[in-house]
């Protein structure tokens, strides 16, 4: 049960002490992967760490209307860019969502979700949310504090996918170089 006077993790997307060069990219309702793909001048890429069942964390059934600990697809990559993971994407959906609408997110395979949800007739975008993303989350290998993350809930139908979009500092330093 969640402490009712702790911070909400996850902020609505109107945050004052973003730069303007944050609030393009983590304000932007377009497919993330479109733009990444622009940005690495095609050399982009979709690394699959995890994907499979497990318990949806608390902060993922809130947002997704479930109770907590519901078992769900998990799905998580590195959406690479001139063979650097610019952003790491966490992407979940409900097992009973998945089963009653029969899609199938694991025959994705390496290819970008964002293909999937910008691309079918019918998905709709949530509103965005942002939060500097718990370091004990993330992969080992990009484990750092504060970093900048966006997360909003895809919809078709009783379809509903959570998609968490953190943004690594090697994704920054491209920006700015």
């Amino acid at each position: 049960m969640s402490n009712p006077t702790a911070p909400q993790l996850w902020q609505t997307a109107n945050h004052p002490r973003l730069t303007g060069l944050q609030q393009d990219w983590l304000l932007d309702e377009g497919s993330l992967t479109q733009r990444l793909i622009k940005l690495s001048k095609s050399c982009f890429k979709v690394d699959l760490l995890h994907q499979g069942w497990d318990a949806l964390r608390t902060d993922e059934c809130q947002a997704l209307g479930i109770q907590n600990q519901a078992s769900g697809w998990i799905r998580e990559v590195f959406l690479c860019g001139q063979g650097q993971p610019w952003v790491f994407a966490r992407s979940v959906a409900s097992h009973e969502s998945l089963i009653t609408t029969n899609m199938d997110l694991a025959s994705l395979g390496c290819r970008p979700l964002g293909e999937l949800l910008f691309q079918t007739q019918g998905f709709q975008r949530g509103p965005l949310e942002l939060c500097h993303y718990p370091k004990s989350w993330l992969p080992e290998s990009v484990q750092t504090q504060g970093l900048w993350a966006r997360r909003s809930c895809f919809t078709q139908g009783s379809l509903k996918i959570l998609v968490a979009e953190i943004f690594l500092p090697a994704f920054w330093y491209q920006l700015t170089s």
